[in-house]
């Protein structure tokens, strides 16, 4: 729900055709972000959890294997499944056409939309030509700040990126941002239902473009690693038909994000 990679350079794809490496199902360690409620964070004793973790955890159970969760900024998701640090990234990645073009993708988990959010009564849309010459955050390497970045940046509109969502959040509140676009889901779940977004709310209809936004969120996966990509979809297939994504969903969410 997060996200699209940029700046993708050829040093990854050359990384990518480095040998092959055989995905070994009895240990899978899975890149993640744990800054993304509902979907991923840390408890204060350092635990992970949410939705990702979940599914992640339910496909391991299904597959035998031990889940391992290694920390990476989103930026750094696609180079540091290059360079082998884990094996694949669960972490709410959406499937672009541009990422596939360096790693291959599962099916879909689920689907996902991105919103602008300003502050109540300032009457902004969310069109390059309401927001010109505003400052609207983004958190970097994902899908839309990409968005942003193609459709809105060249015509005036000031894109300022963040390494986290509560950055973004943080300088909305404090009136440096004139609105955010993230997650729909996040958004609705995390800030707007809380106290401190009670000023604030979703602007227009959500943010579209199939090329850039994709059919959903999949996991990531080396192009070199068929066998775990073939395991993961024969588990997740598995999840679903026996009804455990559907009750992690109803953990998380009032509403169904799965897309069918």
């Amino acid at each position: 729900m997060k996200k699209s990679i940029t700046g993708i350079t050829l040093a990854f794809c050359a990384l990518a055709s480095m040998g092959s490496h055989a995905s070994d199902t009895q240990l899978i360690r899975f890149g993640v972000e744990p800054n993304y409620p509902p979907f991923e964070s840390k408890m204060p004793d350092g635990s992970l959890v949410g939705f990702d973790i979940d599914l992640g955890n339910a496909m391991c159970v299904e597959l035998k294997a031990k889940c391992v969760w290694v920390e990476q900024g989103f930026d750094g998701m696609i180079p540091g499944l290059m360079a082998k640090k884990f094996d694949a990234i669960l972490s709410g990645m959406l499937i672009t056409e541009k990422r596939k073009q360096v790693i291959n993708f599962t099916n879909r988990l689920y689907l996902s939309t991105a919103s602008l959010m300003v502050r109540k009564g300032s009457g902004l849309q969310p069109t390059a030509e309401s927001l010109r010459g505003k400052r609207i955050g983004v958190q970097k390497g994902t899908s839309q700040e990409t968005f942003i970045r193609t459709y809105w940046a060249p015509k005036g509109v000031q894109v300022v990126g963040y390494q986290s969502q509560d950055q973004v959040y943080a300088d909305v509140r404090a009136e440096r941002l004139d609105g955010a676009v993230q997650s729909t889901v996040q958004a609705k779940l995390l800030f707007l239902g809380r106290p401190e977004g009670k000023n604030f709310e979703l602007a227009g209809e959500p943010l579209r473009d199939d090329k850039i936004f994709g059919p959903g969120v999949g996991i990531g996966i080396r192009k070199d690693s068929p066998a775990l990509e073939k395991d993961l979809n024969m588990a997740l297939a598995k999840i679903k038909a026996n009804g455990t994504y559907h009750k992690l969903m109803k953990k998380y969410f009032d509403f169904d994000i799965s897309g069918g």
